[in-house]
């Protein structure tokens, strides 16, 4: 199967092979391999061994000392240990999709969301979590429910382990308004939400209705982060039916613009907690 960071490296290796006017063949021969090991390489659907990347580095003109190569070879490896990896989230098979995405969190450095409608996963109490997805025709079986509920909960363990997730979340004010599991779920929730605001890696920002039109009018997204040095920022966005991942660099730096446009308009953390405080008050 393809994964985010093996499409992301054979996209760049894609790239590199058309800008020297090279076919898959041609590159297929400087590995004394089959085309079809080059088209499953660009297509993110096969790991590429170090070996083959030199070669191929060799064959497109990139040179041992270059920047571009070594970020190649850092995403070969994070490509590899994430298809090895056997976290977790393989008891959650009902997540479909979304499995991908907690993969990606898992080895993340860093997650800058803008959210319009919901409380990001990772700040959900276990109540706002299983209110979402009893609401959820998707969600039938209460098995189903609680599994969904239980993977929710530990993905958060990111944000307090040893290698603790730098979260920056900036939340629409509908968000904190709509009473997702009533009144005192939602005034539990915003307690959480509250709480979670004296974690140093956590940065909550409210963008509240005054703020009239902003930069991210079309929809929330969320833009994950890494430490590696291959830099390798993507964007995922989710809708009822599917999921998208954005990995070019041009989305990225889109995306980033867009949330510090949104950050912008929202405000400070110090007055969102101010914020948050007055509508826990309001939902006592």
């Amino acid at each position: 199967m393809s994964t985010v960071l093996g499409r992301k490296l054979g996209g760049i290796l894609l790239e590199l092979r058309e800008a020297k006017g090279l076919t898959q063949p041609q590159a297929a021969a400087a590995l004394t391999a089959t085309q079809t090991k080059i088209v499953k390489i660009e297509r993110g659907f096969s790991p590429v061994r170090d070996p083959d990347l030199h070669a191929l580095c060799d064959l497109y003109g990139v040179e041992r000392s270059d920047s571009v190569r070594q970020r190649l070879l850092a995403l070969a490896q994070a490509d590899r240990e994430r298809r090895r990896a056997s976290g977790w989230w393989r008891e959650y098979t009902e997540l479909g999709d979304l499995v991908e995405y907690i993969q990606l969190e898992d080895a993340a450095s860093s997650i800058r969301t803008f959210q319009n409608q919901l409380i990001p996963g990772l700040l959900q109490t276990p109540q706002y979590a299983r209110a979402i997805a009893v609401a959820d025709d998707a969600w039938q079986d209460p098995d189903e429910i609680e599994h969904f509920v239980q993977a929710r909960l530990a993905r958060q363990a990111r944000l307090t382990d040893s290698r603790p997730l730098e979260l920056w979340a900036v939340l629409s004010e509908a968000a904190l308004r709509q009473q997702v599991g009533g009144r005192d779920g939602m005034r539990e929730q915003l307690e959480h939400l509250l709480d979670a605001t004296a974690m140093a890696n956590v940065k909550v920002q409210v963008l509240p209705f005054a703020a009239g039109a902003h930069a991210s009018m079309n929809g929330p997204f969320v833009i994950v982060g890494f430490d590696e040095p291959a830099a390798l920022d993507v964007v995922y966005l989710e809708t009822a039916s599917s999921t998208l991942w954005l990995e070019r660099d041009q989305d990225a730096h889109r995306h980033r613009g867009l949330f510090d446009g949104v950050r912008r308009s929202a405000l400070s953390p110090e007055a969102s907690r101010v914020l948050l405080n007055d509508l826990i008050k309001e939902y006592r």
